[in-house]
């Protein structure tokens, strides 16, 4: 069985839950009456996010004013979980992270995955330089990890929901990969019900600043060698070459007339953008949604990537829970991922400000489990989860949830909302407690 997991992630819970599903929500029943169940004491502790826990209220008017509208007392089950992802109709706060040319993609989980997105209609994003590396996949010359195969498997399984996101880095607009995408017969069908994205890449959270990196074998590193960065790290007879990518540059003006250029040349298409979890995220989340971006995505330094030097991963880029300290998203759509992998963590992330989070080493894992229903069952347990938590603090829709629902162990108050602060300030999620 193959392992995807990075140090320090939980995939043997990831794995429970692609076997068993919303069963997996709750201890074995073995256990029950035999067993006192809690947290481990001796857990290590996690990040600011982890930390932090909802507080359901003693007094619950919003549950009175469901029981009006239902004419009985409401259960988790009458929580609305569809929302908007991106200008997607979502039946849940959730999308596929990206994941684009590693050997995973290549392999028979990127159709398995695109296919059950596709059955649960949640928006699944389609990472870089995939083209450059695995092709397009026209047809006649389809392969399991080209572009638009993954595409195909995603429509073999939507419904009227979800779309699919294509992102774009450097060496993928000089494939012109989005030109061709729009162009191309199989994402007619997603243009006509408005359910193609295209998602320009500024950075991802495992390596801010880096380009796409990834390693290949020697044969197939020959052929890119035109295109990419070729760097030989291993000793002689390694079967493995670095590949690196460009990051691309930018500033506060390239981004804007980037995304206004995105509009103006594909206007049938949602505009996303990624961002890395930089120093000055706030005001690239404001120059993003100005120029009229529909989505942006945020991933944490506790994002997922096929491959990135280890300095990066444990040094590099801000946590997750910084970033949803200095955005402020006032109702646009803020999507985050990073670590994200059952209904509790992604609870948070909505209450701190996000419109929907993202899925990425956690799909994988699950669809690794059972190619078939693997990521379907995930998705069941995660949503018991969110219903459960918003029905137990009295709120019957997801994006009802916001920071008066949690409560920090740090500063042994309820988080505050985001602060307005002089651009290459640091509000810390600790220094914004109710009262400051």
């Amino acid at each position: 069985m193959t392992s995807l997991a990075a140090p320090g992630f939980d995939e043997a819970r990831v794995r429970e839950r692609a076997r068993l599903g919303a069963g997996a929500v709750f201890p074995h029943p073995d256990g029950y009456g035999n067993t006192v169940f809690g947290q481990d004491p001796t857990a290590p502790a996690g990040d600011e996010i982890d930390e932090l826990r909802l507080v359901p209220p003693v007094f619950v008017p919003g549950r009175l004013t469901r029981l009006f509208e239902l004419g009985e007392e409401p259960m988790p089950g009458d929580v609305l979980l569809d929302t908007a992802v991106g200008g997607f109709a979502a039946p849940y706060p959730l999308y596929v992270s990206a994941f684009g040319s590693t050997d995973v993609s290549a392999s028979g989980l990127a159709a398995a995955l695109s296919r059950q997105a596709g059955v649960l209609g949640i928006p699944m994003v389609i990472g870089e330089n995939l083209v450059p590396t695995a092709g397009l996949g026209r047809l006649g010359e389809r392969t399991r990890g080209a572009l638009l195969g993954r595409i195909e498997a995603y429509l073999s399984g939507a419904g009227a929901h979800g779309g699919v996101v294509v992102q774009q880095s450097t060496q993928d607009a000089d494939a012109e990969v989005w030109n061709v995408v729009y162009s191309d017969p199989t994402a007619t069908a997603l243009l006509d019900q408005g359910r193609l994205a295209f998602e320009l890449k500024v950075g991802q959270g495992a390596k801010p600043g880096l380009g796409g990196q990834t390693l290949l074998r020697r044969e197939q590193a020959a052929g890119l060698a035109d295109r990419f960065t070729l760097a030989e790290l291993y000793e002689p007879g390694t079967d493995a070459v670095l590949r690196c990518a460009t990051p691309g540059t930018f500033t506060e003006e390239i981004l804007a007339q980037q995304i206004r250029l995105m509009r103006n040349n594909y206007p049938r298409c949602r505009i996303w953008v990624k961002l890395p979890p930089g120093r000055d995220i706030s005001r690239a989340t404001e120059i993003c949604w100005g120029a009229g971006a529909d989505a942006v995505t945020v991933d944490g330094a506790e994002g997922g990537t096929g491959w990135a030097p280890a300095a990066f991963l444990q040094h590099v880029g801000l946590p997750l829970a910084e970033c949803l300290a200095r955005v402020d998203p006032r109702d646009r759509d803020l999507l985050v991922s990073g670590r994200i992998l059952d209904g509790a963590r992604a609870a948070k992330c909505l209450a701190l400000g996000a419109r929907a989070v993202g899925l990425g080493r956690a799909a994988l894992i699950a669809v690794d489990e059972d190619p078939r229903h693997g990521l379907v069952r995930l998705i069941e347990a995660m949503a018991l989860e969110l219903r459960l938590i918003a029905s137990a603090l009295g709120k019957y829709d997801i994006a009802d949830l916001d920071r008066d629902d949690l409560w920090s162990p740090r500063t042994r108050r309820t988080v505050a909302g985001p602060a307005r602060q002089h651009e290459g300030a640091s509000p810390s999620m600790e220094s914004m407690e109710a009262g400051r």
